[in-house]
């Protein structure tokens, strides 16, 4: 049986993450970025496509707890079994350039059997390596080769043959120690030494506890806000910057459904909205390093821009399906990479330029270069002013003018003419500003509804979308404004479900190319905090957010969605969009109370 999306665990290196459930099994690695083909793909099919097990013999092992040491990711599991128990420690090496994983076993009590199983499949479970055994000075190695990769494992000397993978039993008592180490390199190079254990784990640990110690604290919600910003940390690779939305690809947004797209890639809307949650807490280098990302993303034509890009600010994120993996519980299709990439999105270069002009406003200091891309961005948004877009929602359907998009182009030319008047930048602002004046007056006339007393999801709908929302986030409107909150008002009663989370929009209803149906999306109810928050609704946004907080496993990780009537998470996990939004959603009830001056509040 499936383990459920919240029974895994994320071990990070800074350059790819591990998926590991909480039976012991490693179920989704992809060596050696985000984005590379998996090595273990069960978890969009079963055993046969890849995974890395580790757990006690016997069928008596149980879970006494799982954690996290703390402010870091590393990966403590307590197993008891009849004879004993046992501590195992997972984690990824960081600052080694090393793409390796390490399991940690530990005598606790007594005496524990231990059983591994291990079954590598390059190209997402499709490529079955030759394997072959090498002893030596280093002892017993298992090398797995398939085409350019190779992977070894150190510590396998229990390990035998069996039907393409390989399985073995160990013995551990109390007070001895176990290392396994799983190392991939490219084939065409010698198999890399072995690590000390010891001085990598102290490293590693020093590592995340020494980056979180820089996170500025704020109030009651601190440590849900710690962890998710170092989980917007271990989804941001330590040398390019860029900052994928998840680790994984195809987790089901409903389960059995259609709607599985792959998340491994650096979406700038995604990635500007993390910046602010980085800002807010403090970590201004990695937002210009983020910053530094972006601009070498976009650098060229303007008229190229895209809305999603590789990790290195790769362009060719082309769509396909694996026809081979039968999905997550049966969600088909499995998909890599992101026909998004093709879809004009007009609230992206809105997005840049408030992250951009937030930056500035914190003290980030503006280059020839970083401005000169921010006004071709206006340069590019001006050429496209009238154009209909896919909306945040990158519906799939017909392009229309999604209310939200054209304020965010709004924003975007604000934040224009901002630079110009309040830094001293040079820029056409009276240019920039009959825009921003002329947008403002065109969403106010065709994007709010008279009659309906809210604004609308587009200029040629009379439906609600809970990216209107995002209207007083950037400084378009009041939160306590009488149109936010008869909008607020229809939000409630058209979108909010009887477990009081918001939909992102009625996918019965609407032209998303799409079949209907979805969990709920936790931004959406996140941003449902934040403008309680914001209007006087403290104890409403207290009683969401301690909800919503409560969605997440025992480790702080929150998936795309939640299914509230099954009680289980849905898509992919651990998810950029949801964590960074509660973040902003704890800033704003934090800012309320009093506990703290913090957040962006609106211009």
């Amino acid at each position: 049986m499936k383990a459920p999306i919240e029974d895994y665990a994320l071990v990070s290196d800074l350059h790819t993450g591990a998926l590991i459930s909480r039976g012991g099994s490693v179920d989704w690695l992809c060596f050696p970025r985000f984005d590379s083909a998996a090595v273990f793909s069960a978890l969009l099919g079963d055993e046969d496509h890849g995974r890395w097990k580790l757990a006690p013999s016997s069928a008596s092992g149980t879970v006494l707890n799982r954690r996290y040491l703390d402010s870091t990711f590393v990966l403590q599991t307590h197993w008891s079994t009849e004879s004993g128990e046992v501590e195992v420690t997972d984690f990824m090496p960081v600052g080694d350039r090393r793409a390796s994983l390490v399991r940690r076993i530990r005598g606790l009590r007594g005496e524990v059997s231990m059983r591994q199983e291990l079954a590598i499949r390059y190209g997402y479970g499709q490529v079955l390596p030759w394997v072959r055994r090498e002893e030596g000075r280093q002892g017993t190695l298992l090398i797995a080769m398939a085409g350019p990769d190779a992977m070894l494992l150190r510590g396998s000397a229990s390990l035998r043959p069996t039907d393409h993978r390989h399985t073995g039993d160990f013995t551990i008592t109390a007070g001895g120690v176990v290392d396994l180490e799983l190392v991939w390199y490219p084939s065409h190079r010698e198999p890399p030494e072995a690590i000390d254990v010891d001085a990598a784990l102290e490293r590693t640990v020093g590592y995340w506890r020494a980056w979180a110690s820089n996170c500025h604290r704020r109030g009651r919600y601190d440590e849900p806000v710690k962890r998710s910003l170092l989980v917007l940390r271990a989804l941001t690779h330590e040398d390019t910057g860029g900052i994928v939305a998840a680790p994984t690809t195809s987790l089901p947004e409903k389960f059995g459904g259609e709607r599985n797209w792959d998340y491994r890639y650096c979406w700038l809307r995604d990635a500007a909205l993390t910046l602010e949650a980085m800002m807010t807490h403090g970590y201004r280098d990695e937002a210009m390093h983020w910053r530094n990302w972006l601009l070498r993303a976009v650098a060229g034509d303007p008229e190229d821009i895209q809305i999603v890009y590789g990790l290195a600010g790769e362009r060719d994120l082309a769509e396909r399906t694996l026809g081979h993996l039968p999905g997550y519980a049966g969600s088909v299709p499995v998909r890599v990479g992101n026909g998004a990439v093709l879809q004009y999105q007009a609230d992206v270069v809105g997005e840049v330029m408030v992250a951009l002009g937030n930056l500035r406003d914190a003290g980030g200091m503006e280059d020839d270069f970083s401005w000169s891309l921010q006004r071709s961005l206006l340069r590019f948004a001006e050429k496209h002013v009238q154009d209909k877009d896919h909306g945040i929602w990158e519906m799939r359907g017909e392009p229309r003018h999604f209310t939200h998009s054209r304020v965010m182009m709004w924003a975007a030319f604000d934040c224009g003419v901002r630079a110009v008047r309040e830094y001293g930048l040079a820029g056409p602002a009276d240019r920039w500003g009959q825009l921003r004046d002329s947008l403002r007056a065109e969403i106010l006339e065709r994007g709010y509804n008279q009659e309906l007393k809210s604004f609308t999801q587009s200029y040629d709908s009379t439906d609600v979308d809970a990216s209107l929302l995002q209207l007083a986030q950037v400084g378009f409107i009041d939160y306590t404004d009488p149109c936010m909150l008869s909008t607020v008002k229809r939000l409630e009663s058209e979108l909010v479900d009887d477990y009081g989370l918001l939909a992102r929009y009625r996918t019965e209803t609407a032209a998303d190319g799409l079949e209907p149906g979805e969990y709920r999306f936790l931004a959406c109810s996140f941003w449902l905090v934040e403008q309680y928050a914001r209007s006087g609704r403290v104890a409403e946004a207290v009683a969401l957010l301690d909800q919503l907080i409560g969605y997440g496993n025992e480790l702080g990780l929150l998936s795309e969605e939640y299914d509230p009537a099954g009680a289980r998470m849905a898509g992919n996990f651990p998810q950029a969009f949801s964590h960074l939004a509660l973040v902003r959603a704890a800033d704003a009830v934090h800012a309320v109370l009093g506990e703290a001056a913090v957040g962006m509040p609106p211009r």
